[in-house]
């Protein structure tokens, strides 16, 4: 008889130009859902694509959406959200129903993860960093990105190469683990 299959829904979230997009894509078993639009003179002033030189043409709108099976029995789904304050107001929905998050940051341009931590500390949503290492090479080590951000000690700060499928399932398979651990705990703890 076979198994129980337990699906799970995973956002991630981060900064414009982050690489959210790229994560969701690097791993998804599913061509990945996009909705990627031509940057037009909307985005002039508002969005700041000097630097992340490789954002110049594409965007994402609205979400992007992939699948991954864990192990035989946990299938995630995964919801990347888009990175411009304008299309903030779909965050809401998309986060419905989620187990957990993963916070993508360019330790180029922290600052532009704060919003999404905020919100997801604001949800009591759990949430892990990974930090995306860009050209191969991580700058600048966990514990001083956790110091950067002023997050917990319990929030995973982990690295990653969204480009890469083996070290994104990593990230997956972490924030999967955390959010056991944190249910685990609440269980336990004493009313």
């Amino acid at each position: 008889m076979a198994g129980r299959v337990t699906s799970a829904k995973i956002v991630i979230a981060g900064g414009f130009g982050v690489g959210k997009t790229t994560l969701v894509g690097s791993v998804s078993e599913i061509t990945p859902l996009t909705t990627e639009a031509i940057m037009t003179s909307a985005g002039v002033g508002v969005d700041d694509t000097r630097q992340v030189p490789g954002k110049t043409t594409t965007t994402t709108v609205a979400m992007d959406f992939g699948r991954i099976t864990i192990d035989r029995d946990l299938i995630l789904y995964l919801f990347g959200t888009p990175g411009q304050t304008r299309f903030w107001f779909m965050w809401d929905e998309l986060v419905r129903g989620a187990i957990g998050a993963v916070v993508l940051v360019d330790t180029r341009r922290l600052a532009d993860c704060f919003a999404a931590i905020d919100f997801f500390e604001h949800r009591r949503l759990p949430y892990l960093v990974a930090i995306n290492c860009f050209d191969g090479m991580q700058y600048h080590n966990a514990q001083d990105v956790r110091d950067a951000l002023a997050i917990s000690s319990e929030v995973p700060v982990v690295s990653c190469d969204a480009r890469n499928r083996e070290s994104t399932k990593h990230v997956l398979i972490s924030l999967v683990e955390y959010v056991l651990s944190m249910r685990r705990s609440r269980a336990v703890a004493p009313a």
